[in-house]
C-alpha cells in the first residue's frame, strides 16, 4: 500500500490554488476546519481525516477540470488548507513516535 504522505506528494495543482493553501495552512486548526469540511466529529488520527479530505478534494479537482459550475475555488483552498495541516500533524506525529523509540 502506498503511503499516505507519499499519495499527498503525488497530487498536482495549479500553483496559485497551492500558494493559497500554503499559507493558509499556517494558521491551520484541525477541530474548526474539519467540523466545516467534513460535518461530523473529525476523526481521532490525522491520517484517517487526510483520506476523507483527499477523496473530498479529488471531487472538488474534477468539478474544477470538467469546468463545472459549482465548482468553488475558495472550497477548494480550505481543503487542500486542511490536506496540509493534517499531513503536518501526521508528519509530527510520526517523528514523534520515531524519537521515542
Amino acid at each position: 500500500m502506498k503511503d499516505i504522505l507519499s499519495s499527498l506528494h503525488a497530487i498536482r495543482r495549479p500553483g496559485l490554488l497551492m500558494r493559497a493553501a500554503r499559507i493558509g495552512a499556517r494558521d491551520y486548526h484541525r477541530n474548526t476546519h474539519l467540523a466545516r469540511l467534513i460535518g461530523t466529529m473529525p476523526p481521532a488520527a490525522s491520517g484517517a481525516a487526510l483520506m476523507q479530505l483527499i477523496e473530498l478534494e479529488a471531487d472538488i479537482n474534477e468539478c474544477r477540470k470538467s469546468e463545472r459550475a459549482g465548482y468553488s475555488p475558495a472550497r477548494h483552498v480550505d481543503v487542500l488548507i486542511a490536506m496540509l495541516g493534517e499531513a503536518r500533524l501526521l508528519q509530527q506525529a510520526r517523528e514523534t513516535a520515531l524519537s521515542l523509540r
